[in-house]
């Protein structure tokens, strides 16, 4: 059985991973989801010195801590990129990198660079976001209403700085690992072309989903079964 490492996107938390992580549990495999600093059930604790580095420390030390080996790490939407410093900081510790319609930004980008928003924000002195009205008919427009509005009702502005500052690689990509690219086809962002970076210059296989950008609420079962093959 393996370890897993749930790393969530942007405006999210360890919630969003709840139906994947129960079906990887369910087959045997031990599950971590953590919310990340300044995050949903953890934005109490927001502040300015959030940054995808600071992230990626902590889930480095979550797996040295709990001890785990030949891990599993699974990334979506910004998550990727708090993912490949992760596994940058804990190479000893990776087994298998999982980009599941994921930013994998190089050394020096920022997501600006990659993605073109298209939504009006909501911007303060440490977070940033779409606006509620842009959560409910943009951000989550191909769940189902049920799932819909749990997910709308569990969202949370961003620490700013995860979104905004280049991010620091200076030693992932010239690093081998195996890798996986799930690509979800009904998704805007990140853009194909990008994720198709990602996969040629990891060498990493390809695997596609028929749907939006939040494969672990519209097709947990399909997600699950690519994480685990």
């Amino acid at each position: 059985m393996a370890n897993f490492l749930l790393i969530h996107g942007a405006y999210q938390g360890g919630w969003i991973w709840t139906r994947v992580a129960a079906k990887l549990r369910a087959a045997g495999h031990t599950v971590f989801a953590p919310t990340m600093d300044g995050c949903a059930e953890r934005r109490g604790g927001l502040r300015k010195d959030i940054t995808l580095e600071s992230c990626a420390a902590e889930l480095a030390q979550l797996m040295f801590y709990e001890d785990l080996k030949d891990v599993v790490l699974a990334g979506t939407s910004n998550g990727g990129m708090v993912m490949c410093k992760t596994a940058e900081l804990a190479r000893e510790r990776v087994g298998r990198l999982m980009f599941v319609d994921a930013l994998a930004l190089l050394d020096g980008e920022k997501v600006s660079d990659i993605v073109v928003r298209g939504i009006k924000r909501e911007t303060t002195e440490l977070a940033t976001g779409p606006t509620k009205e842009d959560i409910e008919t943009r951000l989550f427009k191909d769940l189902d209403p049920d799932t819909r509005t749990w997910a709308v009702a569990r969202y949370t502005l961003q620490p700013i700085a995860t979104l905004e500052a280049p991010v620091k690689l200076p030693s992932f990509w010239s690093q081998s690992w195996k890798a996986r690219v799930i690509y979800c086809k009904r998704s805007t962002n990140p853009p194909e072309v990008h994720q198709r970076r990602c996969a040629e210059r990891l060498k990493a296989d390809w695997r596609e989903l028929d749907t939006g950008h939040y494969p672990m609420l519209s097709t947990p079962d399909e997600l699950a079964k690519l994480l685990m093959a």
